[in-house]
Formats: structure tokens, sequence, C-alpha cells
């Protein structure tokens, strides 16, 4: 079987509920050192992709031709939630590099954290392409595609020199042959990519251990993008976020994607982390990676603790009663 159980949740005594997945841990050279489930599971990167998809853009300097901010830059590999800072961010950015929002490939739509929605809803303000939380990946192909000349409206088609070079890239680092890789299309519009978990835990432990990467222009782009993605975690998500609560340790290169799926990679350990939730639910991923690490016998207890300050174990109902438990049960060999 594919996938197995990760996750209970009890009730009292009793199992409610259960979530399903598979985790796959390899080391610098790419061996499968732990696993539960299958490790060749085909899994959609989904949002886990942003740093790869951003590693074009950052081979072209492209930060540097239009006199971008770290944290504008760390955009393009963020899925950020629609905060006022977030908002202002990309509204720099898309000024300084000539962006019309309307070129935006994804759809108008409203903040992703409920205040934040709420706040725009309040202001009477219509939907947006810039609030959607892709917004940040569209516009760093977008600034590729001026720079190099290549048609700007058509960046999100799967033949388009932007999504080529894409494959080429992730091909690379995760070492398949890219007739191999599957494709989809994201929730933005963009092309998305499948590849087996063993392959994508690879690819983070080398967007975390750079030096492993022989090329160097994808080398410096990736440890670029990573370094940027550390130095602004609060744009990668926002300031309270798995993903950012992961970032703000720099022994750490992390990012989400939708359904369930995360890549970790950890720089001075040298291992690859890639897992999938087989129900897409993300309020469990605390609680798995927070277990991941322990085993691993992670010596950052603080990144532990904030990650299980993020979705505590123990569950309490609305009157403020300990009515539950949530515990990792996965075995791995």
């Amino acid at each position: 079987m594919e996938f197995t159980e990760l996750v209970h949740e009890l009730r009292g005594e009793v199992i409610e509920n259960v979530h399903y997945g598979a985790i796959c841990v390899v080391d610098e050279r790419g061996k499968v050192v732990h696993r539960a489930g299958d490790p060749e599971h085909m899994t959609f990167l989904r949002s886990a992709a942003k740093p790869f998809q951003a590693i074009p853009v950052l081979k072209r300097r492209i930060p540097e031709i239009y006199e971008l901010t770290g944290g504008e830059t760390a955009l393009f590999a963020g899925s950020h939630r629609g905060e006022e800072y977030h908002i202002a961010a990309l509204e720099s950015m898309y000024k300084k590099i000539g962006i019309d929002e309307n070129t935006l490939h994804c759809c108008a739509t409203y903040p992703l954290n409920e205040h934040a929605k709420e706040a725009r809803h309040r202001a009477r303000e219509p939907k947006r392409r810039i609030f959607h939380n892709c917004s940040g990946k569209h516009a760093g192909l977008i600034a590729l595609c001026k720079h190099m000349g290549w048609d700007e409206k058509t960046y999100y088609e799967s033949d388009h020199p932007v999504q080529l070079e894409i494959v080429d890239t992730l091909a690379y680092l995760a070492e398949v042959h890219k007739e191999s890789i599957q494709e989809g299309v994201d929730g933005c519009g963009l092309p998305i990519f499948a590849l087996p978990l063993r392959n994508i835990a690879l690819s983070y432990m080398k967007l975390a251990c750079t030096d492993l990467i022989g090329d160097a222009d994808i080398r410096f782009a990736a440890s670029s993008i990573a370094k940027r993605m550390n130095e602004h975690p609060e744009m990668i998500a926002d300031t309270k976020f798995v993903c950012s609560e992961l970032l703000r340790d720099d022994n750490l290169v992390a990012k989400c994607g939708a359904k369930g799926v995360y890549g970790i990679g950890l720089r001075k350990e040298r291992l690859g982390i890639a897992l999938k939730v087989a129900d897409g639910a993300e309020y469990v991923w605390p609680c798995i990676i927070a277990s991941i690490f322990e085993r691993l016998g992670y010596n950052k207890r603080e990144t532990i603790d904030r990650l299980y300050s993020l979705a505590p174990n123990v569950m309490i109902n609305e009157d403020g009663k300990e009515v539950g438990l949530r515990k990792a049960v996965f075995d791995w060999t």
C-alpha cells in the first residue's frame, strides 16, 4: 500500500480520525534513509515547487536588474496570505519591474487570511490578482520574460520558454528524466509537476546543501532564493505559519504545497524530507514534522516547540476543556 497511518486523532479513548500518507527522508547521495509508506509515490509539488520555479529568475539576476529588496525577492517563492505588508511589497515590485497587474494569469481573488480578507470586504474593495497567494511567483516569471524578450502574455503555457526551463531545472535537481515528470495545472493556472516523493526530498536536500549542485548558475540561484526565504520567512506565508516558523531556523529550507505536500531540507544533517498527507489536511503538518524532527534527534528544540505551538497535540473544545489528543503514529524503516 502506498500510504500508511501517519496521525491519529483521539476523542477520549476513541480514535475519531486517521490521517494516512507517506514520508521519505534521503541523504546527500539520494539514498532513502527513512520511509513511511511508499517513497516512490507520485506527488504533485503544488506550491512546494515555488523555490524551483524561482531558480530561472534568480539565474538571470532579476532582483539586481530591477533593484528588488530581499523581501520582494522572497515573494517569488512565497504563498503569501494577503496581509497589508505583502501587498505593499508586491505593489512596489510591480512598479519597479513595470508589471500591469492584469498581465497575471492567476485569477482575481481575496486574501487567504481571514482578517485580511475581511478588511478588504469592509473597505468594499474588489477582488484583485495581486491578492492571489501565487502573485509573487507570477511576477518573477513575467520579469524574466521581460528581461529575456519572451512573450509575457503566454508565460503560463507549458511550451513557453520559461516553463520549459523550469522543467529542465526541476529534472536536473531531482535527478529524473524530464520526460518522466508528470504535469497538471495548478490552482493559479500555471503548469505543475508530479515527482516521486524520494525525488522531491532529494531536490529539497540540494536546495539546503547547494554545494552538491554542479551547475554554477543553478547553484547560485538556489542559494540565493533559499537565503531570501530564511531572511524573510514572513513573506513565504505570514508571521505565524508552518513555513514561516520552519524558515526562522537557518538550518532549514522548507515550503508547503496544497493538498498536504511538504518539502524540507536540513543543512547541517544534509538530509531532505518530503511528505504527503493523503487527505490533503494541512493542520496535521506541525504534528508530523515535529515528530520527524524528534525521531531524527534534531537538536534545535525551539523549532520543534514552535511547531507544536501552532497546532498543539492536545485538543481543546469551545469551553476550553481538554477533549482529545492528536499524535503521530507512523512507523518508519
